[in-house]
C-alpha cells in the first residue's frame, strides 16, 4: 500500500467499499464494439493489472446508435472476460444509473469486478459511406443481454412526437429562451453570454489531446450563422450543439477495496465514489410550469452538499453535461455554480465530442486523472438524460472518507419540487387567447421558416402552437416573444 492511502486509514475501510481503479478511452476507425473493447483494454492497463480482465464479472453498456443486441458480450469476448454477465441500459436511463448499479452490486457482494463501457463510431460509418462502402457491424443473431434495463416515464408528450417537436435541439432552444426571459436579458446580451461560455469551452478543447473538434472558435464565430455554422433552432447554431459524429469510446473498471488489494492494484489508482445519485422522475418540457428551471438537479445538489458537508460548487474539477448551452446554464443555477467559471475539462460535447449516450463515461475518463493528481480534491461529473428530464450526479475523490457512498434515486424528492401544469393533448385541442411561455424558430437553410411555441392558455393549461408564417418566424428570431399574448386556433397562432 502506498503512503497516501495508509495515511487516510484505508486498512480500516469496509472491504466491500467500492473503488474505481481504471479508466480508458479509444478513438480509431473501427466499429463501435471494437472501440469499446479497446477502451476497456486501456482501462485495465490504467489499473496496472493485466489479469484484471479475466476477473470481470459484469459489463454494462448504455444503448447507442449501433444495432448490437448484446454489445457487452462482444466486449467481453474481445478482452477475455468469459464469466461476465452483460447488462444493456435503454435510452432514457441516466448514464449515472449504470455507474450506480455497478457500485451497488459491488457493495452488496454481487460483483467483484464491474465494467461500464460505451462507445460510438458514427464518424467511421460516415467516412465509409463517403467512399461508397457500407459500415458493417459484427452480427449477433439471436443474442440478448443477460439483463435488459428499460426506462420509466415519458420523455416527451404524444402531441410533441406527432408534430416533430421531439428533436433535442428544439427542446433545448426553448429551455434556453425561457431562461433568457426569466432573467430579463435582451436577446443580444443573451446571445453574447451563451457564445462566451461556449468559446471558453472551445479553449479547453484546444488543450485536450482527445478532443474531436479542437479547432479554435471565438464567441463571434460561434454566435454567427454561416454555411459552416448553420442555424438549427433559434438561438442555436451547429456549434452550439453536441457533435455526435465521432469515434469515441470509454470504459470504467470498478471493484471493491478487498478485490483491489487481492489483485494487487496499487492504491494510487484508487478513486472513491462519495456520491452517486440520480432521479428517475420524468416530466416532459411541455408539462413543466417553469420550463427554464431544473429543480430535480437542485435536489441532487442539495443531497450531495449535505453528504459532503460543503457545497458541490467547491469541487475542484467539474465536467457539467453539455449537450447544449441550456443544459449547462440550467445546471449552473440548480447547483449554485460560479457562472463565470468554465465547467469542463474535455471542452464539452460540442468540441470535445458528444458520443450520443456515452459522454458521461468520456467525462469520467478525463476527470479521474485530475482527482488522482490532487488526492484531497473532488471531481464532479453530472448527467443529463432526455430533455432536462432525469439528472445524475457523481462526486469522486482519491481519498476515502470512511463512509459508504451515497447511492440513491431521489425521484420522490424531485417530483415534490417540480411544478407541473395540465396540457392540451392534441395540436387542435385549444382555440382562444394564450400567452407564450417559450418558443423557438427553425430554419430552411439560412432562413427562418417555422415558429414553435409552448403557450399558457386562458383556462390554465399548456398547449403547443405552430406557425409556418415566415414573417412571424423572422420576427420571433429577432425580438422577444415570450410573454406575448397570442391567438391560438387549429394548432397555429398569430401575434395578438
Amino acid at each position: 500500500m502506498t503512503g497516501r492511502i495508509l495515511q487516510t486509514g484505508a486498512r480500516s475501510l469496509d472491504p466491500r467499499t467500492p473503488v474505481l481503479v481504471g479508466v480508458g478511452t479509444a478513438s480509431a476507425d473501427a466499429e463501435p464494439s471494437e472501440l469499446m473493447a479497446q477502451a476497456l483494454v486501456a482501462a485495465v492497463s490504467d489499473a496496472g493489472r493485466s489479469g484484471l480482465a479475466a476477473k470481470i464479472d459484469r459489463i454494462a453498456v448504455p444503448q447507442g446508435t449501433w444495432s448490437y443486441p448484446d454489445p457487452g458480450r462482444l466486449v467481453a469476448e474481445g478482452v477475455g472476460a468469459r464469466e461476465a454477465r452483460t447488462h444493456l441500459f435503454e435510452l432514457g436511463i441516466p448514464q449515472q444509473s449504470l455507474i450506480n448499479d455497478a457500485l451497488a452490486a459491488i457493495v452488496a457482494g454481487a460483483s467483484e469486478v464491474a465494467v461500464v463501457v460505451g462507445g460510438e463510431a458514427r464518424c467511421w460509418a460516415r467516412d465509409l459511406a463517403r467512399t461508397g462502402r457500407e459500415a458493417v457491424e459484427t452480427g449477433q443473431p439471436d443474442a440478448a443481454p443477460d439483463v435488459a434495463r428499460r426506462r420509466t416515464g415519458p420523455l416527451v408528450e404524444a402531441v410533441e412526437v406527432a408534430h416533430r417537436l421531439w428533436d433535442p435541439v428544439q427542446q433545448y432552444a426553448m429551455i434556453e429562451n425561457a431562461l433568457r426571459a426569466a432573467e430579463g436579458q435582451a436577446l443580444v446580451d443573451h446571445r453574447a453570454v451563451v457564445a462566451d461560455l461556449w468559446a471558453r469551452c472551445n479553449q479547453v478543447a484546444g488543450a485536450n489531446p482527445g478532443a474531436a473538434f479542437p479547432a479554435p472558435m471565438d464567441a463571434r464565430q460561434i454566435d454567427t450563422p454561416s454555411p459552416t455554422n448553420r442555424p438549427l433552432a433559434f438561438p442555436y447554431n451547429k456549434w452550439h450543439s453536441t457533435q455526435w459524429t465521432v469515434n469515441q469510446a470509454a470504459a470504467l473498471v470498478l471493484c471493491s477495496v478487498e478485490v483491489a488489494r487481492r489483485l494487487g492494484v496499487d492504491s494510487d489508482r484508487w478513486v472513491f465514489p462519495l456520491v452517486g445519485i440520480e432521479s428517475s422522475h420524468a416530466v416532459s418540457l411541455l408539462r413543466r410550469k417553469h420550463p427554464h428551471a431544473w429543480p430535480a438537479m437542485g435536489v441532487l445538489g442539495d443531497a450531495a452538499t449535505a453528504r459532503l458537508g460543503r457545497p458541490v460548487a467547491e469541487a475542484e474539477t467539474m465536467e457539467i453535461y453539455s449537450c447544449f448551452p441550456a443544459a449547462v446554464r440550467a445546471q449552473q443555477r440548480a447547483l449554485h455554480l460560479d457562472l463565470g467559471a468554465t465547467p469542463t475539462v474535455t471542452g464539452g460535447m460540442a468540441f470535445g465530442g458528444g458520443p450520443f449516450n456515452n459522454f458521461v463515461l468520456q467525462a469520467m475518463a478525463a476527470v479521474v486523472p485530475t482527482v488522482r493528481a490532487d488526492p484531497g480534491s473532488l471531481g464532479l461529473v453530472t448527467t443529463v438524460s432526455g430533455l432536462l428530464t432525469k439528472p445524475g450526479l457523481g462526486l469522486w475523490s482519491a481519498l476515502p472518507d470512511g463512509r459508504p457512498p451515497l447511492l440513491a434515486d431521489l425521484a420522490y424528492e424531485a417530483a415534490s419540487l417540480t411544478e407541473v401544469v395540465e396540457v392540451v393533448e392534441t395540436l387542435d385541442g385549444y382555440d382562444g387567447d394564450a400567452t407564450v411561455a417559450t418558443y423557438t424558430v427553425t430554419f430552411e437553410g439560412m432562413e427562418p421558416n417555422r415558429t414553435v411555441a409552448l403557450c399558457d392558455t386562458a383556462d390554465g393549461r399548456r398547449c403547443v402552437a405552430i406557425s409556418e408564417d415566415a414573417e412571424l418566424s423572422r420576427h420571433a428570431a429577432s425580438r422577444e416573444v415570450i410573454g406575448t399574448r397570442v391567438r391560438v386556433a387549429k394548432g397555429s397562432f398569430d401575434l395578438a
